[in-house]
């Protein structure tokens, strides 16, 4: 497979895709959690449960479908190989706990892959809308529409006084999880994050890594999430995050003037050192690959680099994961292999815009 066809079948819209703040937000996300009052939660529910609610969240999509996104693929998690997983995580359309539920795990993809719906996951269904830049308003409302949609044709576990019943008890209440995905190198150049993440965490959100819970903040990259879903409604819920996400934003683009004044020289040496690794190198590891792109895609912003686009870090962060890798070779690899292949993959994908 070429390049460019395999770019093209790989890059999500929100990888590709501009919007507000898209030079430091990445993505939005948001995620409702949903159980259906006539099965056990997934952590107790017996194989025919499961199977039995895969067959309900297919009927509603075949008979019943949901208009506007130009239809959803029913995927069972059973029937995918761990290689088909793995990109489906790295892609961030379905989480890691879902990719090992199989058989008994699903989730309905839309076509831009905005809307992925995961059954059986912790809950039985999560609806995730992941739409590109800082939109998380409009990621809501997709949301919304998709959970009408659903409790059109099913009764969810919903109690008055405690509002949706959730396997976990930290998601009880509206079932929402909002996300937020910046690259923040200004504030980590500038020594800032281990400062400001405490004081995020004070006002009730959290800062994780690229990968959500337990992850690495690879590149620079952060994901900032509310931890409340009980007492809170879900347009308050979005508004605190948003006002946060707000501040981080200026405090990065701060930093980025900061430095641009203070060692500008500095900053442009390290943009071009890591441009020339990753325009160069042979072999690269994942965690070098993710410094240097984050460290380009800066340059880029900054405009010290000005013939490749700034999605190029979106894309590449993704389609230089070890599925992806060995997605692209067409079968498993050695570390040391997806190394290799990292580093061509790479040089590859920056000639492509130099084309």
């Amino acid at each position: 497979m070429s390049l460019e066809r395999f770019i093209s079948q790989a890059v999500s819209s929100w990888m590709s895709a501009e919007g507000p703040d898209s030079d430091i937000v990445l993505s939005s996300r948001i995620r409702l959690a949903r159980n259906m009052n006539i099965y056990k939660f997934p952590t107790l529910f017996s194989n025919e449960e499961g199977q039995s609610i895969i067959e309900d969240i297919r009927k509603i999509s075949t008979e019943k479908p949901f208009k506007g996104l130009g239809g959803l693929e029913l995927l069972e998690m059973g029937s995918l190989q761990p290689l088909q997983k793995r990109v489906l995580v790295e892609k961030h359309l379905i989480s890691p706990n879902l990719a090992e539920q199989s058989p008994y795990g699903a989730c309905l993809l839309s076509e831009n892959e905005e809307v992925s719906i995961m059954v059986n996951e912790e809950d039985h269904i999560r609806i995730q809308c992941l739409f590109p830049a800082f939109r998380l308003t409009e990621a809501l409302e997709m949301a919304n529409k998709l959970d009408d949609w659903l409790e059109e044709n099913l009764e969810f576990a919903f109690d008055e006084d405690y509002g949706y019943l959730t396997s976990c008890p930290t998601n009880v209440g509206t079932g929402l999880r909002a996300s937020v995905m910046m690259h923040l190198p200004g504030l980590m150049l500038t020594h800032q994050m281990n400062r400001i993440i405490p004081a995020i965490n004070q006002l009730g959100l959290v800062v994780r890594g690229t990968y959500g819970e337990g992850s690495e903040a690879l590149g620079n990259i952060f994901q900032v999430s509310n931890q409340i879903t009980l007492g809170k409604s879900e347009e308050d819920i979005v508004e605190d995050l948003k006002s946060v996400v707000g501040q981080l934003i200026a405090q990065e683009r701060y930093a980025r003037e900061a430095l641009a004044k203070t060692s500008n020289i500095q900053l442009e040496d390290r943009v071009y050192r890591s441009y020339g690794i990753l325009s160069n190198s042979r072999i690269i590891e994942s965690k070098e690959a993710a410094k240097c792109l984050s460290d380009v895609r800066l340059g880029i912003d900054m405009g010290y680099i000005k013939d490749i686009p700034k999605n190029i870090l979106n894309e590449l962060m993704i389609l230089t994961q070890p599925g992806f890798l060995q997605q692209y070779a067409g079968g498993p690899l050695r570390p040391e292999e997806r190394d290799i292949r990292r580093a061509a993959l790479i040089r590859e994908r920056l000639k492509m815009e130099k084309q």
